[in-house]
């Protein structure tokens, strides 16, 4: 079944910072706190390993809320100081200071830091599969062959949106140097340009475009880019990951091994349809969404998922070798060693 985007957002949705969201009183944690009343009595600050934590924003940060709510009850096994950022060189600048021991990033992109930087960090799980769309404003696209001669509004140049995007397009006849026009802009930028258009196409991921077109009724989906890629028989889009810096790694074991466990159960938590309205107040209680209405509508379309060991390396290995031949650059020249995948070294 083709994926839908959610058409019945009630307003745009606008993904906030957040910027230190460290341990705070257990009454600002009341969300989460009766989903702990069978964990045991909460661990005093002292207790735990601070673990400087960062995400994207997007489906990412969705995926995190209910682990940044365990936090602030006190009841997670680390004390976590966590930041939302909106841009990938943000996070690759923190990790290569050293000021982030554990962030979210996008796939490729950690590929390229680990290359460019020895091996400095290690990725810990796959967090999130393809949420890529085509919208289309009163042109008539309803195929990708149809986007030879346009204009293609775009996010994520440098990352994945860009690989996946050129890739599709080429196996579908169309030049993405010379048939097809790519301005690469912020969601922001690219909502502003359709929505001032009386016509015009865009690629975006969710959850920014149901907020487009909860903004703007005339911009409809046209194309999935994961039914798009999987029509292609290359397996899953492995989209976004955790990674974590080596030194950390190893200086803090029993603390990467009890966030991904609390990591793992907040993505569980947050994507189980019985948690839709409790897992939106949530990311409204953190400001992900403005509104718990606009986050009910937005998680189903997150396509989060957790993946790590021999999971991850065979997910994110089948979706490096299609971007290593369309273009080594993309993945930092060469496919990763099994020393980038935690635990298969």
């Amino acid at each position: 079944m083709k994926r839908k985007l959610s058409l019945f957002l009630c307003a745009a949705l606008t993904l906030s910072l957040l910027a230190g969201c460290g341990p705070k009183t257990s009454d600002q944690g009341s969300a989460s706190s009766s989903n702990n009343t069978s964990q045991s009595t909460s661990q005093s600050k002292e207790d735990r390993t601070q673990v400087d934590l960062m995400v994207l924003s997007g489906p990412t940060g969705v995926g995190a809320a209910k682990l940044l709510a365990d936090n602030e009850a006190g009841t997670t096994l680390n004390d976590y100081n966590a930041e939302v950022v909106t841009d990938n060189s943000q996070i690759q600048t923190s990790l290569k200071s050293g000021e982030v021991d554990i962030a979210a990033i996008a796939t490729n992109v950690a590929a390229n830091f680990a290359a460019q930087t020895d091996g400095s960090i290690q990725m810990l799980a796959v967090n999130t599969l393809g949420v890529l769309y085509i919208l289309d404003k009163n042109v008539g696209v309803t195929s990708l062959a149809d986007l030879s001669g346009k204009t293609i509004y775009a996010t994520g140049k440098g990352a994945n949106p860009e690989y996946i995007l050129n890739y599709l397009l080429t196996e579908n006849g169309v030049d993405p140097a010379n048939d097809v026009t790519i301005e690469w802009l912020t969601a922001e930028e690219v909502s502003a340009k359709m929505i001032s258009s009386d016509s015009a196409i865009c690629m975006l991921p969710v959850p920014a475009a149901t907020a487009l077109m909860a903004k703007d009724s005339a911009v409809q989906q046209a194309i999935s880019l994961s039914d798009a890629w999987d029509e292609l028989g290359n397996g899953s889009l492995a989209m976004g990951c955790v990674v974590a810096r080596t030194e950390f790694i190893e200086e803090n074991p029993q603390a990467v091994a009890d966030f991904l466990t609390e990591y793992e159960a907040s993505i569980n938590y947050m994507k189980d349809e019985a948690n839709v309205q409790a897992a939106s107040e949530l990311v409204a209680q953190y400001a992900i969404t403005p509104s718990a209405a606009i986050a009910a509508a937005a998680i189903p379309q997150c396509n989060l998922t957790f993946a790590s060991g021999q999971e991850m390396k065979d997910l994110v290995e089948g979706y490096f070798s299609v971007l290593f031949q369309a273009d080594p650059a993309s993945i930092g020249g060469g496919m990763p060693y099994d020393s980038f995948y935690y635990g298969l070294a």
